[in-house]
């Protein structure tokens, strides 16, 4: 149990209380908007102590996650997993090079010279 009094669980358990605090709050003050006279303040008064109740339950699943050892992790699927009329073959696009283009050239040999001369800037270019 020492482990859940260390700095880092130390600050999760202060930040539970917060939010459970804020959120059951919330509600108690929807509850009395809602006996003023705002009708949709009591659907808000139902939603935050659930709010509430999703904090408790995401505490307690981490502090049973570090008591088991953490999370197992999850194997990736085997390619026999996925049945064959559900496999997809993912077209590769292969760059067209045109090699007939005079200016496309020297832009290529441009580019070529910037990235053999990364100090170098632009108007250093010879060509």
């Amino acid at each position: 149990m020492r482990r859940f009094f260390t700095p880092g669980w130390l600050v999760r358990h202060a930040i539970a209380v917060v939010l459970v605090a804020g959120c059951l709050a919330m509600g108690w003050w929807q509850i009395d908007r809602a006996r003023g006279g705002n009708a949709l303040s009591w659907g808000y008064a139902v939603e935050w102590p659930v709010f509430a109740l999703f904090v408790v339950f995401v505490w307690s699943r981490e502090v049973r996650a570090t008591r088991q050892g953490g999370y197992p992790p999850e194997p990736p699927p085997a390619p026999s997993d996925i049945p064959d009329d559900l496999r997809i073959e993912v077209p590769v696009r292969r760059a067209a090079v045109v090699e007939d283009d005079p200016a496309t050239a020297a832009y290529n040999r441009y580019l070529g010279w910037l990235a053999a001369h990364p100090e170098a800037s632009p108007r250093d270019y010879p060509g």
